[in-house]
């Protein structure tokens, strides 16, 4: 991912926000917020044969403190006409594949119980549900839960 793709990967988002059930967020950041909170190295788009970005993922890392500097936090995102293809998964192989070559040990995300077809994806990647949130906050005027998930590696930590 790279700031050529900030329109696509923005729009992106957007529809997934608009969709309800991705995020407490209602609104895309602008690239530069977006590029500053995520790591350079863990950020990729999927793209089809036409160079369109259909889908990406990106991490945060989950604290400044260097014992957890192996522990990231990661969104991953598709274009509504490109889901059921097999992009998320893609981009999930590609980001493990990836974190665990830099030495991160921990992948985790925080999900709506809602989104029953990430939390089925997550599964299959080999996410665990490490509990949920109970009415952790409210988003569109009522309280949601969010499942906490995390992907140990298997070759670091």
């Amino acid at each position: 991912m790279v700031a050529a793709d900030a329109a696509p990967v923005l729009a992106i988002y957007q529809a997934g926000l608009d969709g309800g059930d991705a995020s407490f967020e209602t609104v895309a950041p602008t690239w530069e917020a977006f590029d500053a909170s995520r790591l350079a190295a863990h950020r990729l788009v999927a793209v089809d044969d036409a160079d369109t970005v259909l889908g990406w993922v990106a991490v945060s890392p989950t604290s400044t403190r260097p014992v957890y500097a192996g522990v990231v936090e990661h969104s991953v995102y598709v274009d509504p006409a490109a889901r059921g293809r097999g992009v998320a998964r893609l981009l999930l192989d590609a980001l493990i594949t990836g974190t665990e070559a830099a030495g991160i040990w921990t992948i985790q995300s925080g999900i709506f119980p809602e989104n029953a077809a990430s939390l089925a994806l997550h599964a299959r990647a080999g996410f665990r549900t490490v509990g949920v949130r109970e009415r952790v906050g409210r988003h569109h005027g009522r309280w949601r839960d969010v499942v906490l998930l995390e992907r140990r590696s298997t070759v670091v930590g």
